[in-house]
């Protein structure tokens, strides 16, 4: 008996369910995306999402659990809202099975009939987890130059193969948007405490003054335990668990998920999991490919690859020393490694009170502060 191919109509059906804005009620999930509040990046983010020239389409990339289809669906909402028509937008979600291996153009031209927009009329299409389908960034650039009347969005959460993918194959057709974790400042308004803090214009600068400081310090030791993603801020069940929280559905699926050994080679992801541990466990201190390899037992051109992998996968972000004359040293011999997220740390170890010897998570979460600024390298010295 003939095994049956899966007809366009049950892909026309379930992208009717992931776009209910085709149908009467011209809005997205309210209850998922429209009650939960903006983050503060997503006015900087939109502009993109709008933006026709240069004809690009728009990489959103950035660790797991930070937001990333929420900011696309609160995007799909505003563009409803300022009046685009709702058969003009398509979200796809390319973890869907039934999107296996097809195109992103097939896919398009099937979302385009399943909404009834028109040839030839402008769609925003969102791609969300876009490295889900092989050599994406090849398809979404031959999109971007065959179809340019169009405006593509695509997210992922598998940080390594996009920017290892967008920066090789995209050039000149893809604007990558860095979303960081949870800043400070956007804690405190998540939880309706930003208030605390004041900032106005004085004497050409800005002077900061805050009322309580009892009350910053301990919203500030809260955040370095919980804060760095918006789920566990609203969710006193991840806040009671927030161990298996991370390691479960954060560091395992980047690990062993997101394909390290297809993009850099890795083979031991046991092994690769035990250096990140060692490094999480030292966030802020200076580091040496020596120490590195002794401690774990395992050769330095190794533990490059994986500090690279770990790097690209938005874990940690790697900074190095300079000089008296605040140049690069040639070889670069020590480094420091920050966690991307404080609260990384306290999940895989223990939380930290205010009692506590904090000054390394105190450093990483100033330092995770700037970690959006991907265009200003950060370094150190002694």
């Amino acid at each position: 008996m003939a095994v049956k191919p899966v007809p366009e109509s049950e892909l026309h059906n379930r992208m009717r369910v992931d776009n209910p804005w085709w149908g009467p009620r011209r809005e997205i999930d309210y209850d998922r995306f429209g009650r939960l509040p903006k983050r503060e990046y997503f006015d900087l983010f939109f502009p993109f999402v709008q933006e026709k020239e240069p004809n690009r389409a728009l990489i959103l990339m950035g660790p797991r659990r930070v937001g990333k289809t929420v900011i696309l669906h609160q995007s799909i909402q505003k563009l409803i809202d300022q009046g685009v028509a709702p058969r003009q937008i398509c979200y796809l979600d390319l973890q869907t099975p039934l999107y296996n291996h097809i195109p992103l153009d097939r896919l398009t031209r099937i979302a385009r009939e399943a909404s009834q927009c028109p040839d030839g009329e402008e769609m925003f299409v969102f791609f969300d987890e876009v490295q889900y389908l092989p050599q994406w960034e090849m398809h979404l650039k031959n999109l971007v130059d065959v179809a340019p009347s169009n405006k593509y969005i695509a997210s992922g959460s598998a940080a390594a193969a996009l920017r290892l993918k967008s920066t090789e194959s995209g050039a000149g057709r893809f604007t990558d948007f860095l979303l960081p974790p949870v800043t400070f400042f956007e804690y405190l308004q998540l939880i309706g405490a930003d208030k605390i803090i004041t900032a106005r214009i004085k004497e050409g600068g800005y002077r900061v003054q805050w009322s309580g400081i009892e009350k910053l310090n301990q919203h500030f030791f809260n955040y370095l335990n919980v804060g760095g993603y918006p789920e566990a801020i609203f969710s006193d069940t991840i806040q009671s668990d927030m161990g298996r929280y991370i390691r479960s559905d954060i560091v395992d699926k980047v690990l062993m998920k997101d394909l390290p050994s297809l993009f850099y080679g890795i083979q031991d992801v046991q092994e690769l999991n035990a250096l990140f541990t060692m490094l999480a466990y030292n966030t802020s201190n200076e580091v040496s490919l020596d120490a590195l390899s002794q401690s774990a037992g395992i050769a330095k051109n190794t533990i490059k690859r994986y500090v690279e992998y770990l790097e690209s996968a938005f874990l940690i972000k790697v900074i190095h020393r300079v000089d008296r004359s605040a140049k690069r040293f040639k070889r670069a011999n020590f480094f420091k490694v920050y966690l991307t997220n404080p609260c990384i740390r306290s999940a895989l170890f223990a939380p930290i009170g205010q009692d506590d010897e904090a000054g390394h998570l105190v450093e990483t979460a100033v330092f995770s502060q700037w970690f959006h600024s991907i265009h200003t390298p950060l370094y150190y010295a002694r």
